[in-house]
């Protein structure tokens, strides 16, 4: 049996990767992160001025990245995203569903439109990419990788956000679900689960339980780091590095699995 090496299991070079809602936040460090280990990347987003802006990034740094105007809440558009992707590198070896919202809502509160919108950007879109991309990677033959992103509110509700919850608990089994369908097929389906993690998503949820709750800002981020064991928030880039594991030839027996990246915050 062949033994790659450390350089050559993280080596993504001629590998074509497509990573939704990738202009911001933790899927922008995602894409910066397979871009940097060789894959070229498409990202699918709704905002494209952010979009464009990573694009360039990447470029700058000698890096492959193309952008497409795409919403995950729309079924044909993974199609088409798909599709950019197989037009733009050649093939689609990697899958990384990322997309997602969490707006605040307490259950009592919560509207049908809210409760649609969440599930159908956090959900919906996660299966309807994950099924368009097998699709392609099985018509290829070549296999692949599909990371989804799912939340420590997949285990444990912390309140007020229990369309983000659902979704989230569906996240886990819809990836070992996938996995179990797609082995045989050599594409493997694993997630990963942040904790709280400083993203511009983050703080526009915080501002939100600030006028809710009254505490200020300062308040409510030193209450969360108390409570993580590693005594800090996340970072994008703290996910990214699981996601480019779970995309790596180091993670070639792992199916269906979720990786925890919380800070231990679960374990309290």
């Amino acid at each position: 049996m062949t033994t790659q090496t450390i350089a050559q299991l993280f080596n993504l070079t001629g590998k074509g990767a497509l990573v939704t809602g990738g202009a911001m936040g933790i899927g922008q460090s995602i894409v910066s992160r397979l871009a940097e280990a060789g894959a070229s990347v498409m990202i699918a987003d709704i905002n494209m001025e952010a979009a464009n802006k990573t694009v360039k990034e990447i470029r700058a740094k000698g890096g492959k990245a193309q952008s497409i105007h795409a919403d995950v809440r729309i079924a044909a558009d993974a199609q088409k995203a798909i599709k950019a992707t197989v037009e733009a590198f050649g093939h689609l070896d990697i899958l990384v569903n990322n997309a997602g919202i969490y707006p605040y809502s307490p259950s009592l509160q919560m509207s049908e439109h809210m409760w649609d919108n969440v599930l159908n950007t956090n959900l919906k879109g996660m299966f309807f990419y994950s099924q368009a991309a097998a699709q392609e990677m099985i018509k290829a033959g070549h296999g692949g990788k599909i990371i989804n992103v799912a939340s420590v509110d997949s285990y444990h509700p912390y309140g007020n956000f229990a369309h983000y919850d659902a979704s989230k608990g569906g996240v886990v089994m819809l990836t070992k679900s996938f996995a179990l369908e797609l082995a045989p097929h050599n594409i493997l389906v694993n997630a990963v689960a942040p904790g709280g993690i400083k993203t511009p998503g983050f703080d526009q949820a915080a501002a939100i339980l600030v006028q809710t709750s009254g505490i200020s800002v300062k308040e409510l981020e030193e209450g969360t780091r108390a409570r993580v064991p590693l005594r800090r928030l996340g970072e994008p880039d703290d996910i990214a590095k699981v996601v480019l594991f779970l995309a790596s030839g180091a993670a070639d027996y792992l199916a269906g699995e979720t990786v925890l990246a919380d800070g231990g915050i679960l374990l309290t």
